[in-house]
Order: C-alpha cells, then sequence, then structure tokens
C-alpha cells in the first residue's frame, strides 16, 4: 500500500468511525493536528473511537496513552505509525 493511499484511507476512517459523514475527508490536510483548538479539534472520546477502529483494520496494538498520543497527532503520524508497525 503506498503512502498516498494509506492517508487517503485514514483520512476516510476518520470521517467515517467519528460519524461525520458530511465533512469531506480530503478537507483533513495532511499535517493538521487532530486534536485540540488548531486542528479538527478531537477530544479524548474520539480518541478511543479512532483507536478501536484503527486496531481492528490494521491489526496492530496502541500500546499506551504516550505512543496514542505520537501516532495520532497528524494524519501523516499515523501514516508513519501504521506502516512501521506493518513493517
Amino acid at each position: 500500500m503506498s503512502d498516498q493511499v494509506l492517508v487517503d484511507e485514514l483520512k476516510q476512517l476518520v470521517v467515517t468511525a467519528l460519524r461525520i459523514e458530511d465533512f469531506d475527508p480530503q478537507e483533513i490536510k495532511d499535517e493538521e493536528p487532530l486534536f485540540g483548538d488548531e486542528g479538527l479539534g478531537l477530544d479524548s472520546v474520539d480518541a478511543l473511537e479512532l483507536v478501536v477502529h484503527i486496531e481492528q483494520q490494521y491489526g496492530i496494538q496502541i500500546e499506551d496513552e504516550e505512543v496514542g498520543r505520537k501516532a495520532f497527532a497528524s494524519i501523516n503520524a499515523l501514516a508513519e505509525f501504521i506502516a512501521e508497525k506493518k513493517g
């Protein structure tokens, strides 16, 4: 799977998992923070939803909060994390 395919897939997963279907996945910038006021504004409940979907879809484990914080920094960070785990 190419990096861009994974990035596009993750954008769609965010929109679907968080049930924000009226939001165009392509509007999510690759380096945009997913959490906090400067990015998409996701919160801890959104994080739990995403962790469950990522772990199920990609068969990887997000070990702890610190790993998750780094992995979910942006779509690109998440794609890199998944690619590394899938190695």
